[in-house]
């Protein structure tokens, strides 16, 4: 008898169903039908409603259709409300390009939802079981599934204003297909379980029953090691956060800079995790075709000698790796504009692309850092000029013979590429250029003046 089975499973994950809305997911095969069959008998034990909800794919036409009302005899007969929806899910696949069993999932779940909502319901009950469970951890394994996709189908999780449950996760197949013979139950079959193109249906008919000779109780072991993975990986992904909100050098909706440096310190075990979390922060709806193979390019961009390099994600998703920053951020089609500001007295000029630059007169002799200058007002000719940088644009600088060009400032500079062009160069009124605000200077630092008089220029960089 499954009965003292399943209830001890829900006792063991602490599931009470005394008073509750129960939604139950019946599709008509073997498995929804003995999970309603099981609930409506458990009721009249412990107190609670279930309203069974079918959904019609449409996928047979009339067969399909078939389908429905048998579920709604099978309730009628015992009373237990129904709701049933009827989605044309080709027309749905043709709108979006998602495949049939996608599509499918994508509708039923939908109206699942809604009648969750509308019903006020605490859960929905799925008849997932412990073979489903094998197939689908094999399945994703295969596929090079990362994180807790691999521990396969949680017994429980959030779903809309509820939960889903799956109390049928401890049972076998042959389990459930010897409880609907023992209570007369003939479910209808649905012909495309039997159909070789289906993934799902080659790990079936030819992985579970090797499996299953070598231990008849396969699917027990399975669940466990589901369990123990879900669990483990949920510790890691705690430790993952901590970590990440370290590392970060910022974070907003649709971009992200990571430290480089910082990152390589996080163990190992995380830092794969830890680029999940970011693509998982940034994509509001994960992109079907994102796959564990777009993490290991991140994590190679990361961990290669060379300091950059650029990744194109589905979605329009750039990473962009310039010395020891990695930038995850959305395209932005707009073209970057230059600008060009004259400051012919004290004054502030507010940067296009944030930051601020400001001049005023002082006869204190303070003040001389990258982001702060003080200078001779008789060393330079007014106005001065503050703009973006030129092709062909050299600074003679401090300590050497010559003139240096701005790029290879940059470089030495380690400025990332995408600030570059909108970077603010400091020139004077003959075009000298003077200052690169925050970088470098064109010549000394002034120690004492006797008019006691200076200009202070600062870069305030936001």
């Amino acid at each position: 008898m499954i009965d003292s089975k399943v209830k001890s499973y829900l006792i063991n994950k602490d599931v009470e169903l005394k008073e509750k809305k129960i939604g139950v997911g019946v599709s008509g095969g073997p498995d929804s039908m003995a999970l309603l069959h099981y609930l409506h008998r458990q009721k009249k034990q412990t107190p609670f409603h279930i309203v069974a909800i079918h959904v019609d794919h449409m996928f047979r036409g009339e067969e399909s259709y078939e389908d429905a009302l048998f579920v709604q005899r099978f309730c009628e007969e015992r009373k237990i409300p129904f709701t049933m929806k009827r989605v044309n899910v080709t027309e749905y696949m043709e709108r979006t390009g998602q495949s049939s069993q996608n599509a499918a999932r994508i509708c039923r779940y939908q109206f699942y939802e809604e009648v969750m909502e509308d019903k006020e319901l605490d859960y929905l009950a799925l008849g997932h079981h412990g073979d489903d469970q094998i197939e689908t951890v094999l399945m994703r394994l295969t596929r090079g599934s990362t994180g807790s996709a691999r521990a396969g189908i949680p017994f429980k999780r959030p779903f809309g204003k509820g939960e889903i449950l799956r109390p049928f996760l401890c049972l076998s197949r042959k389990e459930i297909e010897d409880y609907c013979g023992e209570h007369q139950i003939e479910p209808r079959r649905d012909p495309s379980n039997e159909k070789g193109i289906y993934s799902r249906n080659r790990f079936r008919k030819k992985v579970l029953p090797f499996l299953r000779q070598e231990n008849p109780q396969v699917h027990e072991h399975f669940q466990r090691f589901s369990e123990e993975l879900r669990r483990d990986e949920a510790f890691l992904q705690e430790l993952t956060a901590d970590y990440m909100n370290r590392v970060m050098d910022k974070k907003q909706p649709g971009e992200i800079v990571l430290n480089i440096d910082s990152f390589s310190s996080v163990p190992m075990p995380l830092q794969r995790r830890g680029i999940q979390l970011i693509l998982n922060y940034l994509y509001q709806e994960k992109p079907p075709s994102l796959s564990a193979t777009h993490i290991e390019n991140v994590f190679s961009l990361l961990t290669n000698p060379h300091p950059s390099g650029t990744l194109n994600f589905p979605n329009g998703l750039t990473i962009v790796r310039s010395y020891q920053k990695c930038y995850f951020h959305f395209s932005i089609k707009a073209p970057v504009h230059t600008y060009c500001f004259n400051l012919h007295g004290p004054g502030e000029i507010k940067l296009p692309y944030g930051g601020r630059i400001t001049l005023e007169y002082t006869d204190k002799n303070e003040g001389d850092s990258c982001s702060d200058w003080l200078l001779l007002p008789s060393s330079l000719t007014l106005p001065l000029i503050i703009r973006t940088r030129k092709d062909g644009d050299r600074m003679t600088l401090r300590g050497i013979r010559g003139s240096k060009k701005l790029k290879d400032i940059f470089i030495d500079q380690k400025v990332p590429l995408h600030e570059r062009k909108t970077w603010p160069v400091v020139t004077d009124g003959d075009g000298r250029i003077l200052w690169l605000p925050g970088l470098k200077k064109y010549q000394e630092t002034v120690q004492s003046h006797f008019d006691k008089i200076y200009i202070l220029l600062k870069y305030i960089k936001q």
